[in-house]
């Protein structure tokens, strides 16, 4: 993956781009003429930033946060971390809680409520929806580029919190993210800081007829690349975590290398290997507050 530039639509954001744009040693460029004009208009204004360049992806910095625009897309595709839209929001409110399948793999159950460190965080949504479950969470992500949009789309869902939404504030107050590289992380955590439970999401080559799908998910693995470390993470992750590892898996992919899992819980797309180490005790809260999902 490569990055060509920051580009900030309001003229408000010029010295928040500019720290964002020295962050990643980018240069930090001034879009605002185009920031009302038609897609199409801030198409060609993205791409000419990456002109003879090779590169893929431009940052955009605009009133709503932070995104990561793939400029080789026809029609341009924009990234984001999103904890408080419509539809992340729908299913926080109104989800399958304690019986959704993530939850059931973790160990998430009446008065259970694990510390739960996920080492692939990606943008986070796997994260979030244990957060609204009552999980403290402590997320890494190892891409520097995700790893910001991850940091930007906490600090956007927070400030919206704090004007609208205490209940995502209180779900916000239990997600931590550190800056790491995943597999040092996991080896060499304290005693003290060892999770209930470590949740792998590990990428793995898109197999999907769904266009849409396919489109975003091949974009996706162009900014993040494939997980070659995916079985040693596993056996860090064996050795970091008190209670169990829980692996996310495509249901017709491969289980890691490694020991047999100690069950497996398995959807119509995605799968979910459960290693047992020790049984999740009663009355387990690592979060302190009970999740309302």
């Amino acid at each position: 993956m490569k990055l060509s530039s920051l580009v900030y639509l309001d003229s408000a954001l010029q010295a928040t781009a500019q720290q964002w744009a020295n962050r990643f040693k980018l240069p930090c460029v001034d879009g605002c003429s185009v920031a009302a004009a038609k897609p199409k208009v801030l198409q060609r204004f993205l791409s000419a930033q990456c002109a003879g360049e090779g590169a893929a992806f431009v940052f955009v910095l605009a009133s709503d946060g932070l995104v990561l625009h793939a400029v080789e897309e026809q029609h341009g595709l924009s990234i984001r971390a999103d904890f408080h839209g419509a539809t992340v929001t729908y299913r926080r409110k109104q989800g399958g809680g304690k019986g959704q399948m993530i939850a059931k793999a973790v160990g998430v159950r009446s008065g259970v409520y694990p510390w739960v460190l996920d080492a692939t965080a990606g943008l986070g949504g796997d994260a979030f929806v244990l957060a609204s479950l009552g999980c403290r969470m402590t997320l890494l992500e190892r891409v520097t580029a995700v790893r910001a949009l991850l940091e930007d789309g906490m600090i956007q869902a927070r400030r919206f919190g704090v004007a609208q939404d205490a209940a995502l504030v209180e779900v916000l107050d239990r997600m931590t993210l550190v800056e790491a590289d995943s597999l040092n992380y996991l080896r060499e955590v304290s005693e003290a800081k060892r999770p209930d439970v470590v949740y792998l999401d590990p990428m793995f080559p898109v197999r999907t007829k769904s266009a849409m799908v396919k489109k975003e998910m091949r974009v996706f693995h162009s900014l993040v690349g494939q997980d070659t470390d995916a079985d040693g993470l596993l056996t860090a992750a064996l050795s970091c975590a008190r209670y169990r590892v829980v692996v996310k898996r495509p249901r017709i992919a491969p289980a890691l290398a490694g020991p047999s899992p100690s069950h497996v819980l398995e959807g119509k797309s995605n799968r979910y290997d459960v290693y047992t180490l020790e049984k999740l005790p009663d009355g387990l809260n690592a979060s302190g507050a009970e999740g309302k999902l």
